[in-house]
């Protein structure tokens, strides 16, 4: 398979993740960490959800580590740390400071660093 193919299955892949702790963030507010809550988190449909889009991504994944090695494809799914801080500021209205700009800018980095080298 292509490079291209795996870092696009790869990068969706860390999308869905991303995506799944959005929903789990969001289920989050309201949670008391006892007995009780912890079982009924297993019936809140928002982590429900989560679940399901964190496993999906997660055979996408397995699909990319198939195809790619893990070398590769593991650096590449980093960037859910980019996704997710965008979700996080957009969706969350979480402030993004310099250090964490910083920081994504050189996740970027290295990713591509990576690509250059399949």
């Amino acid at each position: 398979m292509e490079a291209i193919a795996i870092i696009g299955i790869t990068l969706f892949a860390a999308l869905l993740a991303s995506i799944a702790q959005y929903f789990f963030k969001k289920a989050m507010p309201h949670f008391k960490f006892n007995a009780k809550e912890i079982l009924a988190l297993f019936k809140n449909k928002t982590i429900l959800l989560g679940i399901l889009i964190y496993f999906i991504g997660l055979g996408i994944y397995l699909i990319a580590l198939y195809h790619g090695q893990l070398s590769f494809v593991y650096p590449t799914f980093a960037s859910s740390f980019v996704f997710t801080l965008l979700i996080s500021k957009y969706m969350l209205g979480e402030k993004v400071n310099a250090a964490r700009a910083i920081g994504i800018v050189l996740i970027v980095i290295g990713i591509i660093a990576i690509a250059f080298t399949y």
